[in-house]
């Protein structure tokens, strides 16, 4: 089993963001599975109802040439011509039940660790980001803090003296 996992760094540099979901495409899936993209995308043809909206969908001209732009590719190269398929974790899950091999199977195991995987980085940097946040508040309450008692000593100074005093330490 082991020489049929995928490292997760394969699988992650496929993961896109595409209409605010994390997505793979059909043909880096396609790759992973060792299959054609069109044996893929005519299994799923086949099997559309186990594939709502939330599961897959199909890339429109913009998103396909925004993708082309990103890998420099044409979008005539990179697809072949055709519109991609982009799956959802979900939608990958499904592909398991759908394209019934050994490889398959390994695949999905590993393309399941890696959305997990992806999810955990995330919520740490959440995690991260929100400590940052309240160090930031914590340091913005310290310098006003600082600021109101350099005000209250000055304040001190004029009041015993009717003058500025100058306050410090002389050699």
């Amino acid at each position: 089993m082991s020489e049929e996992l995928v490292p997760y760094e394969v699988i992650d540099n496929k993961i896109y963001l595409i209409r605010g979901q994390k997505v793979m495409l059909d043909r880096d899936l396609s790759k992973l599975y060792g299959v054609e993209t069109k044996q893929l995308k005519r299994a799923v043809r086949r099997n559309m109802d186990r594939f709502p909206d939330d599961f897959m969908f199909t890339l429109n001209k913009n998103e396909m040439e925004a993708l082309g732009c990103q890998f420099g590719t044409p979008v005539q190269h990179l697809f072949g011509g055709y519109h991609a398929f982009a799956f959802t974790e979900q939608g990958i899950a499904m592909l398991s039940t759908i394209l019934n091999s050994k490889r398959a199977i390994y695949v999905n195991i590993q393309i399941m660790r890696a959305f997990v995987h992806l999810r955990q980085m995330i919520a740490g940097h959440k995690e991260l980001a929100h400590k940052i946040d309240l160090l930031e508040k914590r340091v913005f309450k310290h310098d006003s803090d600082i600021r109101e008692l350099v005000r209250d000593i000055r304040k001190l100074t004029i009041e015993k003296t009717g003058k500025k005093l100058n306050v410090g330490f002389k050699a």
